[in-house]
């Protein structure tokens, strides 16, 4: 990774709007899986409760931010992939996860920019965890 990548990656929580917003933006993204019919196939991945994807999530994306790395604290490195491998992720669930992502970042109303570069990034690893 190029200085000026690792830079940039460590104010993407400061260009957020810090842990709170990052928090608010993980709490939306699963609110709208409950809510929302089309993440159907998204939500039923994820098991009965949330309690324990949402906190994973918040500490995961605080350190791939650049802010406290509470998920390698916790659990070491987040071999993001193996550890999803026991959960059917195709196309339909890369593309209800990267949409329900944008609706909560467009529901908090992170900047343009910012948001299009975490869609990008999101898509990516999305895109990468697919195993189906």
């Amino acid at each position: 990774m190029s200085e000026a990548h690792e830079e940039e990656s460590s104010q993407l929580i400061a260009h957020l709007g810090g842990e709170v917003v990052l928090h608010k933006l993980v709490e939306r993204f699963y609110d709208l899986m409950e809510l929302e019919p089309e993440y159907t196939a998204l939500r039923a991945a994820h098991g009965p409760l949330l309690t324990q994807a949402r906190q994973k999530l918040f500490w995961f994306l605080s350190g791939w931010m650049g802010g406290p790395q509470y998920y390698i604290e916790r659990f070491g490195h987040p071999r993001l992939r193996l550890r999803h491998m026991p959960f059917a992720i195709g196309i339909q669930e890369r593309d209800q996860w990267v949409t329900c992502m944008d609706q909560a970042m467009g529901e908090l109303q992170v900047e343009e920019a910012l948001r299009a570069r975490l869609r990008d990034s999101f898509f990516q690893t999305a895109d990468w965890m697919r195993n189906r």
